[in-house]
């Protein structure tokens, strides 16, 4: 059986659209009728009127999807798990936000706001005390507006992309439990953390620099702060994509971000900025065999629970409140 050819029919007999991140593996990838990052992937499911909705990336991106489009039906071949996402739940959060109180700050003090990779639960908890969403391409303003508030920000649960906004907005940060001041900090910062872009290190960059003296270095903000210092641009995963494809052909580039993104770039004189492969193992969990397994599941009336998303009524309500004041921003 070609898996490919099965899964094209199966589409087009099915009332069905097919999504997919930008970290998926390219067999994956290449077949979805919708690919991007995250936040991205929910507002452009909003817009099809598909019944079904076969998400292939990890569980809190189909969460969103569900949050956002509650009245259709979101399976994820694999519902694979963010290790970020999985760093903060609904007690690791209350337990920070405990900390920080009693460092002297209450919680009236505080507006929380957290990154697009965190569960609808995190986000609901966010929702509920004021705060709002945001994403690595959109953080800048979104914390900009948070501090029109006067308040201090809890952002959570990435330390990087914390750190890495409040040094672009010349703000003092400082993260939960490390033994700095909270009470100096502008930015307190959940000490969470994006496996694969941990793998890129200052020492990357000066290899390719002194290997290609002119080659410019492109990272994602949820990089270490001194990666991100020692690059020439830091973006979010669009951001990377717009900022490459413009170069002209011969320029050399080294990206610090996820494998099979930076595969797909360019053809040539790209560089993955490791010397091991920075590769989402947890994105790359969804093979073409899940794909069609789930579409088959749809055919044959016999979809499983484990592959559907299920929001909470409460849950989806305050996470969609965290979200739509992002919109609003």
């Amino acid at each position: 059986m070609d898996l490919k050819e099965e899964i094209i029919k199966l589409k087009e007999e099915l009332d069905v659209t097919l999504v997919a991140h930008f970290y998926q593996r390219d067999e994956v990838f290449e077949l979805a009728d919708i690919t991007g990052d995250s936040l991205e992937l929910a507002k452009k499911v909003m817009l099809t009127d598909s019944k079904y909705v076969v998400f292939c990336g990890v569980g809190f991106m189909g969460e969103s999807v569900k949050v956002m489009s509650p009245d259709k039906t979101v399976l994820m071949p694999k519902i694979a798990c963010c290790a970020m996402a999985r760093m903060i739940d609904e007690g690791y959060f209350e337990q920070n936000l405990k900390k920080i109180n009693d460092a002297g700050i209450p919680n009236e003090n505080i507006l929380p706001i957290t990154y697009i990779n965190s569960s609808a639960a995190v986000k609901a908890k966010v929702g509920q005390m004021g705060g709002m969403v945001c994403t690595s391409s959109n953080a800048y303003k979104i914390i900009e507006k948070g501090l029109e508030s006067g308040k201090k920000i809890f952002f959570v649960p990435d330390r990087c992309l914390g750190q890495n906004f409040a040094k672009s907005l010349n703000l003092k940060s400082a993260i939960v439990g490390d033994g700095s001041d909270l009470k100096e900090a502008d930015i307190i910062c959940y000490n969470g953390f994006c496996s694969v872009h941990q793998q890129f290190s200052v020492d990357d960059i000066e290899f390719y620099r002194n290997k290609f003296p002119d080659i410019l270095i492109a990272v994602h903000p949820e990089c270490d702060p001194s990666v991100c210092d020692a690059a020439d641009f830091v973006g979010s995963t669009s951001q990377l994509i717009t900022y490459i494809k413009a170069l002209p052909e011969d320029q050399k580039i080294a990206v610090g971000t996820e494998f099979n993104m930076v595969n797909r770039l360019r053809t040539k004189n790209t560089y993955i900025l490791s010397s091991t492969k920075p590769e989402c193992p947890t994105m790359n969990e969804t093979t073409l065999q899940d794909v069609y397994n789930t579409l088959k599941s749809i055919k044959d009336n016999n979809i499983s629970k484990e592959n559907e998303i299920f929001v909470s009524q409460d849950t989806a309500k305050w996470a969609k409140v965290a979200l739509e004041r992002m919109f609003e921003v």
